[in-house]
């Protein structure tokens, strides 16, 4: 029995609303996945949706990635192409076209990828980011043409290009459509480094499948955050296959980087200022002072700043 979801919550929400006849709202409190922790929202936010209780990376979504690598006020997230959104008319025990649906219902989004332009610390970049809340960020048409899409417009802006992905694969509903999207975004990746822009690639928990074996593994600088899962077949799938014993912490960020995989493992509190020296250094411009530094569109204390949309 949780004591807090069970007993704290429903009497502290019983006498808010006899005091005031306010409801408490329910995402005030959020349990980590990791370690069972209840965090309160407002030092979740100031923790970067890190659990002060066992460090776990929790998952965030775009609008959290914009706000913590944006500049304050300068960014403006790119329109997402138009696409069939469901090609094949695939239905298994349930319609693809209502999955697509729900899960716009469920994100506010139309799809798995969001990219946006702006600056971090001045530097003019792209950040896209590969939601796993949509349909397991799975890789169809819609999410390689928002890809190359966001890389064309890197190169047009000669902008440094940052994706965030998380993902379980290509999306098995769109078929040989959808495993045509990994040379389609390698070809991309090509256009950046013929353009002699910077391309680098954040592993966020869970990367796996065509998306691993594809773009997410091409960047000029490999990162990821802490404990995140990185692989292309799953640990159970390798286990049963080769019949041994995997070693501890297996396609673990952690693992992959002792073996030489990623060229780093970055805390979310620190992804910022890594990103701003990595790119700043990449592209041989002088990175401006600490007290000539822009803020955040969103700091650690939770202090949000009005981004354009």
């Amino acid at each position: 029995m949780n004591w807090i979801t069970n007993l704290v919550r429903p009497r502290i929400k019983k006498l808010i609303t006899k005091g005031g006849g306010r409801d408490t709202p329910e995402n005030l409190w959020r349990k980590c996945s990791a370690c069972g922790e209840m965090i309160f929202h407002r030092e979740l936010v100031a923790n970067f949706y890190v659990c002060p209780n066992c460090g776990h990376h929790l998952r965030i979504g775009p609008a959290e990635r914009f706000a913590f690598t944006f500049d304050a006020n300068s960014y403006t997230e790119l329109p997402p192409p138009q696409v069939t959104s469901d090609p094949l008319r695939f239905k298994a025990e349930k319609r693809y076209s209502d999955e697509i649906k729900a899960a716009r219902a469920k994100t506010a989004r139309p799809e798995a990828f969001s990219a946006a332009r702006g600056t971090l610390d001045g530097l003019p970049i792209l950040v896209s980011v590969q939601a796993f809340d949509f349909l397991g960020g799975s890789l169809g048409m819609a999410v390689g043409e928002a890809f190359v899409q966001a890389a064309e417009a890197a190169v047009a802006e000669k902008r440094a290009f940052i994706l965030f992905v998380s993902s379980g694969g290509a999306r098995m509903q769109e078929s040989m459509l959808s495993l045509m999207q990994m040379p389609r975004t390698t070809i991309a990746v090509q256009m950046l480094k013929e353009a002699g822009l910077p391309y680098v690639a954040v592993f966020t928990d869970p990367t796996f499948g065509g998306v691993s074996a594809s773009y997410a593994m091409l960047g000029d600088v490999q990162i990821a955050e802490p404990g995140a899962q990185i692989g292309f077949a799953g640990a159970r799938v390798i286990a049963q296959t080769i019949r041994e014993k995997l070693p501890e912490g297996f396609q673990r960020a952690e693992y992959l980087l002792a073996h030489g995989m990623l060229d780093m493992v970055t805390p979310r509190r620190k992804m910022r200022e890594t990103l701003s020296r990595l790119l700043h250094l990449l592209l041989k411009k002088p990175r401006p002072k600490a007290r000539d530094l822009p803020p955040p569109a969103l700091n650690g204390n939770g202090r949000a700043a009005v981004a354009a949309q």
